[in-house]
Parts: structure tokens; sequence; C-alpha cells
């Protein structure tokens, strides 16, 4: 998720609108939400919105963008660790960072995936995109290993996190997360025990 007060600080109107989309569609939903809501969380007079974004629809497309920007700029840094290893643990150290928002209102790439998967006008294909991005990434994390169901094994993790995710907000219990992410990481490490023997 985007730092949003930080993008609204030191970026244009356009960037801080995206940013908000993504985080009071993550809140409210997307059906709930408004433009009104938007612009006042960008910190944008609601007139203004229309000079950019001219439909609801256009603000969940940027907030999609700005979700995967969030994932592109967070696989940078996990690609900067020195082993696949790291790289995932660093991962679930990051869901595990996010567990309170969670525990609040769920994943927020997840969440707009359900929400979205409900309409028909090709914005669930725009959202899976970036989760195939996150998937493809682990995937490559797991080949790095030597791991041949590498595939396999990405879908697991991811939804190992989605299912958790989802726990984690019915019932509003923060620990879910950390407890699943501590679960994840001794099967990391199981899965780099077994390529070594």
């Amino acid at each position: 998720m985007t730092d949003s007060k930080k993008v609204r600080r030191g970026s244009g109107k356009r960037e801080r609108l995206a940013s908000a989309a993504a985080e009071v569609l993550h809140t409210q939903g997307v059906d709930r939400t408004t433009l009104a809501d938007i612009a006042q969380a960008a910190e944008v007079p609601v007139g203004n919105v229309y000079y950019y974004f001219k439909t609801k629809d256009q603000l969940v497309e940027a907030a999609i963008d700005a979700h995967a920007q969030t994932l592109g700029d967070l696989i940078a840094a996990l690609d900067e660790l020195p082993t696949p290893e790291d790289r995932l643990k660093a991962l679930l150290n990051g869901w595990v960072e996010q567990r309170e928002l969670t525990a609040r209102y769920g994943c927020p790439t997840g969440t707009l995936a359900s929400e979205l998967d409900k309409r028909a006008d090709g914005l669930d294909r725009s959202i899976a995109a970036v989760m195939q991005v996150l998937l493809d990434w682990a995937e490559r994390q797991f080949a790095q290993m030597g791991r041949a169901d590498a595939r396999e094994l990405a879908v697991a993790l991811i939804a190992a996190h989605q299912g958790i995710s989802l726990l984690t907000n019915t019932f509003r219990d923060p620990d879910l997360m950390t407890t699943e992410a501590r679960r994840l990481e001794r099967w990391i490490d199981s899965l780099t025990q077994g390529a070594q023997q």
C-alpha cells in the first residue's frame, strides 16, 4: 500500500488522487466510495477531480496503477536482497508489518480483486495482472532455489497469504498473520533444506 501522506506532500494532483483512491477504495470499498471521498483524502477540491478523472472507474484504474507501482517498488527493494530465501522471507515480514491494516480492511489488492470480480467491465483483469506480477516474482524465487515445482509453490505462497488475509480480517486478529508468516518461513526453510539434500 502506498504511503498516501508522503505522496500528497510531494506529488501532483493526479498522483495524489490515484494514491488516495487506492487508500479509500481499500478502507471503504468500491461501491461505497465517492469521488468526493477520494478528493477529500487527496486534499484536492472535488471539482478538480474531473479535470484528471471523468468517472469513478477511471479512478479505480488509477488505484490499480498505484497498486502496481507499489508492488514494483516492493519487488525492486526485495530483489536487492542476496538470496531467494531472504527475498521471500522479507515479503512475509512486509505482510506482517501490515497486519493491523489487514485485520481492519483485508489485503488491499486481494479485497479490490474480489470486489472487481463481480463486475463485467474489465477492471477485474487489470487487478489480476497486478497479482500476476507477484505470482511470477514468487515463482522466480522458488526457481532460483532449484525447485522444479516453482509455479506450484508460488501459487501456494500467494494463496496462503490471501487466505490468512481473509481470516485476519474476518476475525480482526492481526496475530493470525504473524503466526502464518512464521509457519511460511519454516516452510521456506524446509524447501531449502530439501533442495540441499
